[in-house]
């Protein structure tokens, strides 16, 4: 018998092997330069401040400047909005001015704005002071895209391919450690140190100073960072690219049924995606309203970052052994259900309303959390995979059109849907009682119960994933799928 020539089979690596390898994949961010290092350590200080104002934006609005819940929400919307929006242009600014002088500019305008906020919000005589910190919000939002705008390009800028990745990687777990500190540090102004909520913004003055320090002294230089060796092959591959005008580009892109099938996918799963946009717009108030003034939000609110980081150590490696398609929609499917335990009628559990409230948003934090680990990096992934050679980037960019038309309803919304089923006061007979203290007499049916918010905005994220998953097999037409994502 002749020795077969054929090359053995490749043994699949075990979960330990890929995590493994997932930290050691960043030690090539050694050949990065202090300017790298610096721009992270920006990413976590403004980070912090950025998650803590956006958990604390309706309340404070409310609490400390008396609007009301459609009023804050609609303050929110233009906010988010904006910041969305400039997104599409930031980095035409940042590209002009150049990383150093747009991360300056960035931070002497939010220092001052941050400070402005704190100035209204301590000045109680002030007249019209909503409208006042409706405007300084909508000031921010070019600010706060022209940062995040900063942040990738610093990342692509101060690493070089072989390092890329793991500087990307390392990019967004800095920025959901930034997320889980702005829960402690809300918890810290409110229930430690027992100040209003303004002095949040006064963090935020704090920090934007630490990060100008920061960026002055780290971020000296603005080259590209190249390898010092490049491989043969990576040029090779450059020069493959080729490059197309824009108008070129739109009209090939708009006569693509993937194009289509992309748009018609996002629309699909915006349930789902919205929920993260609840965690900013509902859920304060809703635990405020339910667990009592005394809600640690900002204790709950870092349950998902933390999350979010110890997932991306442990899971990202595993999940790509599995197929893009199934992970993404799958994954969906379970932020939806995330919704589901405050829906249950518990109204009560272990003699406390309070108690109650607790164990289900802990719930639904860890069960949000899981399913952003699934899904929310497969997103991008299929989008790669669905568009034609090319046009990745223009794909990637359209995709979040939708998203953007989503959040600026939701948020255009939640004031009404707070006032709808988790209003502050419900009348009683005639008189108003505060919505915990009816729930814990069972005054409040149902359909007027908060639980019944998230019964319809959880079956409205569950539908549209049921859907994607039925028309897989249009949805993932003439998608190049890299073979290491197939199971």
């Amino acid at each position: 018998m002749q020795p077969s020539t054929a090359a053995p089979p490749t043994p699949s690596k075990s979960a330990g092997e890929m995590i493994a390898a997932y930290f050691r994949d960043f030690g090539v961010l050694k050949e990065t330069r202090a300017e790298y290092w610096g721009i992270q350590i920006i990413n976590l200080l403004d980070c912090t401040f950025y998650f803590a104002m956006l958990t604390i934006a309706t309340v404070f609005l409310s609490e400390d400047l008396g609007l009301d819940d459609k009023q804050a929400g609609y303050i929110t919307a233009i906010f988010t909005s904006a910041t969305t929006l400039m997104l599409f242009v930031s980095g035409l600014v940042t590209d002009w001015l150049g990383i150093r002088k747009s991360l300056t500019l960035s931070m002497v305008s939010m220092l001052a704005l941050r400070l402005a906020v704190v100035v209204v919000g301590l000045m109680p005589g002030l007249p019209h002071r909503g409208i006042l910190a409706g405007v300084l919000f909508f000031l921010m939002a070019p600010f706060m895209a022209a940062i995040q705008t900063i942040f990738q390009a610093s990342t692509q800028r101060f690493t070089t391919k072989r390092s890329r990745s793991a500087g990307f990687n390392l990019w967004y777990l800095f920025m959901n450690i930034g997320a889980a500190a702005a829960g402690a540090a809300i918890d810290i102004v409110r229930l430690m140190l027992h100040l209003p909520n303004v002095h949040i913004f006064s963090m935020g003055v704090v920090t934007a100073v630490l990060c100008l320090l920061v960026g002055f002294v780290l971020v000296r230089r603005e080259d590209q960072l190249v390898s010092s060796n490049p491989p043969v092959e990576d040029l090779k591959e450059e020069a493959k690219v080729g490059h197309k005008n824009p108008l070129q580009i739109a009209r090939e892109v708009f006569r693509e049924p993937a194009l289509w099938r992309l748009l018609v996918l996002v629309a699909l799963i915006l349930g789902a995606r919205a929920v993260y946009t609840y965690l900013y717009l509902l859920m304060p108030k809703y635990w405020l309203r339910t667990i009592g003034p005394d809600a640690a939000i900002g204790t709950l609110n870092m349950i998902n970052p933390i999350g979010i980081v110890i997932g991306l150590i442990l899971f990202i490696p595993i999940t790509n052994k599995f197929n893009v398609f199934s992970m993404l929609v799958y994954g969906a499917m379970v932020s939806a259900f995330s919704l589901f335990p405050m829906a249950l009628p518990w109204q009560i559990y272990g003699g406390s309303i309070a108690y109650a409230h607790y164990l289900m948003a802990v719930l639904c934090m860890i069960i949000v959390t899981i399913g952003e680990v699934l899904w929310s990096p497969k997103l991008n992934e299929y989008t790669a995979a669905i568009a034609p050679k090319g046009q990745e980037g223009t794909y990637l960019g359209l995709s979040l059109m939708p998203w953007f038309l989503a959040k600026t309803l939701v948020s255009a919304l939640s004031g009404h849907m707070l006032g709808r089923w988790c209003p502050e006061n419900v009348v009683i007979d005639g008189r108003n009682v505060p919505l915990q203290q009816a729930m814990m007499h069972h005054q409040v049916g149902y359909w007027h119960s908060p639980a019944a918010m998230w019964l319809i905005l959880g079956a409205y994220a569950l539908a549209g994933c049921v859907i994607a998953a039925m028309l897989r097999g249009w949805l993932t037409r003439g998608a190049h799928w890299k073979v290491e994502t197939q199971k």
